[in-house]
């Protein structure tokens, strides 16, 4: 298959490969950690297991046989969509991340939105507001990024919630609560994005096109909208695919600051426990969607931009005064 079909199916494949990589990777290192499950957290007279349950746990993991067969068992359950029993609660893993997965996923999705409408406010306010304002506007994605994400968070908890009281700081799950901790993640991650943003927009102006077009008496508001925007969104593309395991780390930091019930709070209760099932299929599961986003931007990518080769290659930029 040649075009794009086989571009598509090539992508696909080397996605299943990575992840399939990342759960043999997470496997061995969890392997290979010091201490025994079964004496750590079965026999642990707190979580209260009988010896039934404790002999089907190990029956269920193989934890009794070599480790390659428990590999090739855990890989073959991985596949048929098994995340497989919690050795805490006894529970299935795949019931216990869909009770905190819907939490985690709204905040990330909220605070991509934020970022994206903060870092295209700040890009077109660098380029079309009046000094001494568009050049205060160039240093913000700087300061943004110096600033930790937890320190953000207490700042807007400080603010308004204890200040101006506008959210109640127990109601985790509050609307107002989620969008603050939706800004909290948001202004860090816009940081990234206004950088190259700006950067590209700096670029294409300065393109003999958009000379052109200004010679024509193309107004800022249309040469921006019509000839501009859309080259310098598309490097946009790349960052947001590479930044996704960035808002997926920084969630977890989001939930522990605003007390969020979601997967950085099984997370936190699977390590003080350790609770190796549910670990490693949270970071398989992060593996994935990191995989699964960045082979979307990579299927979308030479849609957008004619320019981009299908075999990976740059091909040649068109000639001056052409718009791309």
């Amino acid at each position: 298959m040649t075009g794009y079909g086989g571009f598509a199916l090539r992508r696909a494949g080397q996605a299943v490969v990575v992840v399939l990589l990342a759960y043999v990777f997470t496997f061995v290192v969890i392997s290979v950690l010091p201490g025994d499950p079964v004496t750590t957290t079965l026999r642990n007279p707190q979580n209260g297991f009988t010896e039934e349950e404790i002999a089907r746990i190990v029956s269920y993991y193989g934890l009794d046989r070599p480790i390659p067969v428990q590999l090739w068992e855990s890989l073959s359950r991985f596949l048929t969509g098994d995340l497989g029993v919690s050795l805490r609660s006894n529970r299935p893993v795949a019931d216990m991340i869909a009770e905190v997965l819907p939490s985690t996923l709204l905040l990330a999705a909220g605070a991509l939105t934020v970022a994206m409408v903060l870092a295209f406010a700040i890009a077109f306010g660098v380029r079309y507001l009046p000094k001494p304002f568009s050049t205060w506007l160039r240093s913000v994605p700087s300061l943004s990024l110096s600033i930790p994400t937890f320190l953000i968070g207490l700042l807007l908890i400080q603010l308004f919630s204890f200040s101006l009281g506008w959210f109640r700081a127990i109601d985790t799950e509050g609307t107002a609560a989620t969008f603050f901790a939706a800004l909290t993640l948001g202004i860090w991650v816009s940081a990234q994005i206004a950088e190259v943003l700006i950067a590209n927009l700096d670029r294409e102006a300065d393109q003999e096109y958009a000379s052109v077009a200004r010679s024509r008496g193309l107004g800022q508001g249309r040469l921006l909208l019509r000839h501009l925007l859309k080259p310098s969104s598309l490097p946009v593309v790349t960052v947001l695919a590479l930044m996704i395991g960035e808002v997926l780390g920084g969630a977890v930091i989001t939930e522990a600051v605003f007390g969020r019930t979601g997967i950085g709070s099984l997370v936190e209760r699977s390590v003080a426990s350790q609770d190796l099932p549910v670990l490693q299929a949270v970071v398989t599961l992060a593996a994935v969607v990191f995989v699964a986003v960045n082979l979307l931007a990579d299927l979308v990518y030479p849609l957008l931009d004619p320019r981009v080769s299908l075999v990976g290659r740059v091909q040649a930029k068109p000639e001056a005064g052409v718009p791309a």
